[in-house]
């Protein structure tokens, strides 16, 4: 359904049914949605560079660039940071450290392999915690987050969310992601990813751990809402992908 991952709609469904050779089979990815998240992230990890989603590097470079663009950054932060293609990009920005959290242990293994050959002169950690109730004491400069949001719950928990993010930035910190506004309602595709959250709520329903992953999840103007809520002061940024990513919109939350 996306490239950018679970949550959005930039990307095409011939695009993400489309899989590099080396990729997951059909049958991996069956094994994976009925495994709990974490567990089926963990079965995924050696070949999720591989799959349509992890997030471009054409989306990553953009969002690179807007940082940057805003002066030094001594530290960052990558929320539900998988095999760490956001990571590589935040390492490049940041002078001092960056730090990479998720929930799939499997996921950080791969990460850490990849980043030791990465640019940039930060301080690379990692840590397996549950981004919903993080504690990182307004230590960073920037957060990002890519792919992630249709794992995290509408409702409480994406105010438990935003509240992590508010508590790991510093005043005038900022969150950086990508997102898609409000759908078109006789989209195709919208009622496609519908087709599929259903899917995933029927499997929950009668399946133990529950397997979270859901489409059209922390969009504008939802996302806006939440954030300015909970302090932030946000700006959006449409226009700076064409073609297959011209829905997408990048997003800085500034914390006041």
């Amino acid at each position: 359904l996306t490239a950018i991952g679970p949550g959005s709609e930039a990307f095409s469904w011939s695009e993400a049914t489309h899989f590099h050779p080396q990729g997951p089979t059909f049958a991996e990815l069956a094994q994976q949605a009925l495994s709990g998240t974490t567990q089926g992230y963990d079965l995924l990890a050696n070949k999720f560079e591989y799959t349509p989603f992890r997030t471009p590097d054409a989306l990553l470079e953009v969002v690179q660039d807007r940082i940057a663009a805003q002066g030094p950054v001594a530290r960052g932060v990558d929320l539900c940071c998988g095999t760490g293609a956001g990571l590589a990009h935040l390492k490049q920005v940041c002078t001092e450290e960056v730090l990479g959290v998720d929930l799939s242990q499997g996921m950080l293994d791969v990460a850490q392999e990849r980043l030791e050959q990465t640019p940039g002169q930060a301080r690379v950690s990692l840590m397996q915690s549950d981004a919903l109730d993080l504690d990182l004491k307004e230590r960073f400069d920037v957060l990002t987050c890519f792919g992630a949001f249709g794992h995290i719950l509408e409702g409480e928990q994406e105010e438990r969310f935003v509240q992590s993010v508010h508590r790991a930035l510093r005043a005038g910190g900022r969150f950086v992601f990508i997102t898609s506004g409000k759908p078109d309602p006789l989209s195709w595709r919208v009622w496609a990813a519908k087709a599929f959250n259903a899917s995933i709520h029927a499997r929950n329903a009668v399946m133990d751990p529950p397997f979270h992953m859901y489409y059209l999840t922390f969009r504008l103007p939802r996302a806006t809402e939440l954030l300015e809520a909970a302090g932030f002061e946000v700006h959006a940024e449409r226009g700076l992908w064409q073609d297959k990513f011209r829905g997408a919109i990048l997003v800085q939350a500034t914390k006041r």
